[in-house]
């Protein structure tokens, strides 16, 4: 791979890091809201349905913040190879 290549792609892997760890907050920070709400009650009065799917709604946000951690992991290893 010519080396103008290889920066082209490290630029672009930096670009898509740089999504993931924003994609990555912004649902952390949602998820954190939607349980501190269900903490406080903040949605006013509702159903153990209504709740059950609020608290399955927030583990999904954190399910895929795990898997844009591990995204994130694999592009820092490509941009910079540890080896």
């Amino acid at each position: 791979m010519a080396e103008g290549d290889a920066r082209a792609t490290r630029a672009s892997l930096r670009h898509e890091l740089e999504l993931v760890e924003a994609e990555s907050a912004q649902l952390r920070e949602s998820a954190s809201r939607l349980r501190r709400q269900i903490g406080e009650r903040s949605f006013g009065p509702i159903d153990e349905s209504e709740r059950a799917a609020l608290i399955t709604a927030a583990e999904e946000q954190e399910a895929l913040v795990d898997s844009l951690e591990t995204r994130r992991e694999v592009l820092r290893e490509r941009i910079e190879p540890s080896g």
